[in-house]
């Protein structure tokens, strides 16, 4: 039964409406939140719930299944042989065929691996598929040879990983945060191999997996638990993955507690500090190195460490969901948590919420819920899930998104199978062979039913097969129906979502249900002894919702029920749709439209989507009324994840009419200084940002980045240097972004080994940032290809923080 007391830090034993009253004055401070989560409840029920096994669980006919297949076509068309180069050639073993390019051979080598290990045992569990079951057995046995052949536990794709590893393990350690001993995030990196091994056994069923995984494991312990715990948080300046949670995870596969002690030892305290004083610490910090460590905090508790490491997690979700995430659930520009009070850079980016940050906050809704099952992390994950995850793939080829942009007027970038190796390609071939892993949980005998999908349950133990017939979002109901060998007591319990409009309704063999008094507020539980055939069907009335950005700025985004609203606009300038192989291949190059040419709605907030059109009997919407421009007048909306190929646009400026005029003019001069100065780019670099810096082969000594006025930096009190491409040959100065208040620095700036301008920072500029620019010489105008952009410090001084750096036409 549901349990209706649960202990809150500060807060004590109190029911449910209690807890909830008290907390409505901060929810309500917060005005509108990103996501429709206002109503979310703090408890639902104070167990654990638990997964049912992802084989007992059957996709029927829909988008999902559809997602499904086109993703296994992809895996499937990949080489494994390919894939497993790296860890062949770090064993000593001749390889059976190349390394892939573009992130698999310019330093990630191998990342992919591990994803795909996890992606067959996910397809091949939610399948039964024998081709994939074929695939996965064949890479493990391939694993298990390498790890056979270093003869000390180790494997790893890691190029030059032995050495490293070995100078890493003897203290010898330089960290930052895309690098460790001058390796791309190798701890990032065998955190995959870890992660795909664990997967291979605990859903694939493969036992190899397992003593390759323990194997790996005490090699890792062996190697690095002589260090002291500075050095160990030291390394982990550098990016890691959730190394903590698969070590957690195998101390709960073992019941050896030094595998425990390994997970607390290797969790970054820079980030846990904070949140376990409820204290977001997070801007300006790149999101996806972040969240994967909270997934660890949260498996660190549950395997037996202290609980409030799972207090401070869910702060964590809270904050992301609630303050820095957009419609689709997703968070993040170019790939770094934005200010909460200015969302911005959100709407102006190319470059707006990556895939892998949606993949990993859904991997910690999904232990916060199993830790302390409650209905507001199901919205959040049934929000992203529809509206990112599955936006994310492409239905046709199966290619995969790295960047959704939010920009209105942009699009996506697709991956090709043999082309794009990006870290949401692995992430991406995971995220659709897994959507039935949270359809439904139990508690006991007692089954959740979390999310309205095409589906069928077979729980096996219990004679039970649960079968959901729905084609929702397309309409507005679900039907379960029971299929038992004898009859049986239990409790149903079916989440009512926070987004439904008026009276969610539940009959159940034709006859209505009236829940019993005191039932949650979020889940509809039904109590009663069950027989083969009884049939529940469940209406889920929805509505179309305007909802602004979280910084409380004039945009808004069209919700109807969870489900995403988007404008299909052109097919002009897709550059790049399908990727090449290219370093920066995942990035929608093509010419961005000036904001204030956005479609443009006039009137108040409230009345908005009151404006807004269904088509009858289907999920699409006009929007004649509110829209300014005459051009846009035809737009019609539909949902964002049936949206490819294409232009689109999300979020709409609005204004009042009485503001009409001048709020258009202010976009307008504003857009031109932007839209000139990136017409005149030819490359571009966000100094101090993880990705930017890695695709522009960055180096460095006696280097470091921060963070100012919630902008990213590096300076060095040695150099550091950028690889820019002059691709056209057509650059002729270069600019770079300073903060005016700096003084005593003192630096060279050089160009290919020439210097180009000796800088002294006198303090002189004002109390804001500026760029300057340094005209570059006659003879690396016209040069076509690399450029290597170097900042030298000046002895016993240091260079300034640098901002931005662009080459120009």
């Amino acid at each position: 039964m549901i349990e209706t007391l649960v202990t809150f830090p500060r807060l004590g034993k109190k029911d449910a409406r209690s807890i909830a009253f008290e907390l409505l004055p901060t929810i309500f401070r917060k005005k509108i939140i990103a996501i429709a989560l206002l109503s979310a409840p703090v408890l639902v029920h104070a167990q654990k719930a638990e997964l049912f096994p992802l084989s007992s669980i059957k996709l029927l006919n829909g988008p999902f299944l559809r997602a499904q297949q086109a993703d296994m076509k992809y895996m499937l068309s990949l080489d494994a042989d390919r894939l497993l180069a790296p860890y062949r050639k770090e064993a000593g073993l001749a390889p059976k065929a190349q390394n892939y390019g573009n992130w698999e051979n310019t330093g990630l080598d191998g990342h992919i691996g591990g994803h795909y290990l996890s992606a067959l045992a996910n397809m091949y569990a939610a399948t039964g598929n024998k081709e994939v079951k074929k695939k996965l057995d064949y890479a493990v046995a391939e694993l298990l040879a390498c790890q056979e052949a270093a003869g000390n536990g180790y494997t790893s794709g890691v190029p030059g990983g032995k050495a490293m590893w070995q100078n890493v393990a003897d203290g010898k350690i330089n960290a930052n945060g895309f690098s460790l001993n001058g390796k791309w995030v190798p701890l990032y990196n065998i955190h995959k191999t870890f992660a795909g091994l664990y997967d291979a056994y605990t859903i694939g069923g493969n036992e190899s997996a397992k003593k390759v995984l323990l194997g790996l494991t005490d090699w890792f312990y062996n190697s690095f638990s002589p260090l002291t715990d500075a050095q160990i948080q030291d390394m982990l300046r550098s990016e890691h993955g959730g190394l903590n949670e698969v070590f957690a995870d195998v101390a709960q596969l073992t019941g050896d507690k030094k595998y425990l002690e390994l997970a607390k030892r290797f969790s970054d305290q820079r980030i846990l500090q904070p949140l376990l004083e409820k204290r977001d610490a997070l801007t300006g910090l790149h999101a996806n190195t972040q969240i994967p460590k909270v997934v660890g905090y949260n498996a660190v508790a549950k395997a037996g460490g202290d609980p409030a490491w799972r207090e401070a997690a869910d702060f964590f979700w809270s904050t992301v969901v609630r303050n820095r995430s957009v419609s689709i659930g997703g968070n993040s520009v170019r790939e770094h948590f934005h200010p909460t009070d200015n969302f911005s850079s959100m709407i102006e980016s190319r470059e707006g919420p990556e895939t892998c940050n949606s993949y990993n906050m859904l991997r910690l809704s999904k232990g916060l819920f199993l830790s302390r099952p409650s209905a507001h992390y199901m919205d959040y994950y049934e929000r992203t899930l529809f509206n990112h995850i599955l936006s994310s793939q492409h239905p046709e080829t199966g290619g995969f998104v790295y960047f959704t942009p939010m920009r209105p007027g942009h699009y996506r970038v697709y991956s090709q199978p043999q082309e794009g190796f990006w870290c949401c390609v692995g992430s991406g071939l995971e995220n659709h062979g897994k959507y039935g892993e949270l359809i439904y949980a139990h508690k006991g005998d007692d089954v959740f039913v979390n999310l309205f999908m095409a589906s069928e349950l077979q729980w096996k133990e219990k004679g039970l097969t649960l079968t959901q017939t729905t084609t929702f979002p397309e309409s507005e109901r679900t039907e379960l129906k029971l299929a038992l060998k004898k009859k049986k007591k239990f409790v149903l319990m079916i989440r009512k979502p926070s987004w439904v409009a008026g009276t969610m309704t539940v009959s159940i063999n034709g006859k209505p249900f009236v829940p019993a008094t005191g039932d949650s507020a979020h889940y509809i539980t039904i109590e009663r002894n069950w027989k083969n055939g009884d049939k529940v069907t469940v209406k889920l009335p929805m509505e179309t919702r305007a909802e602004r950005l979280p910084d409380q700025s004039e945009w808004v985004s069209f919700v109807h029920g969870p489900i995403v609203l988007a404008a299909p606009m052109d097919t002009l300038g897709l550059n790049g749709l399908f990727a090449d192989g290219s370093r920066m291949g995942h990035v929608a190059s093509g010419p961005i439209r000036p904001l204030d040419d956005a479609p443009m709605l006039v009137g108040n907030e409230k009345e908005l989507a009151a404006k807004v059109r269904a088509q009858p009997g289907e999920l699409v919407f006009n929007i004649p009324q509110p829209v300014v421009q005459e051009k846009y007048s035809k737009l019609q909306l539909r949902p964002f994840y049936m949206v490819h190929d294409q232009r689109y646009t999300v979020y709409f400026p609005f204004t009042e009419a009485s503001k009409l005029e001048k709020v258009r003019a202010e976009m307008k001069q504003k857009e031109l200084v932007k839209i000139t100065l990136d017409n005149n780019t030819v490359d571009r670099i966000n100094a101090g940002e993880q990705q930017p810096e890695s695709d522009h082969a960055f180096k460095g000594e006696k280097t470091e980045t921060g963070l100012f006025k919630e902008e990213r930096f590096r300076n060095a009190k040695g150099w550091f240097s950028y690889e820019m491409n002059n691709k056209e040959g057509n650059a002729s100065k270069l600019r770079v972004v300073y903060f005016g208040r700096e003084r005593n620095r003192s630096f060279d700036i050089y160009v290919q080994g020439q210097k180009l301008a000796s800088v002294e920072m006198k303090g002189d500029k004002g109390d804001d940032f500026y760029a300057e620019e340094y005209a570059l010489p006659a003879s690396l105008k016209t040069l076509r290809g690399k450029l290597e952009i170097k900042f030298v410090a000046h002895e016993g001084s240091t260079t300034a923080n640098v901002y931005e750096v662009r080459l120009m036409k």
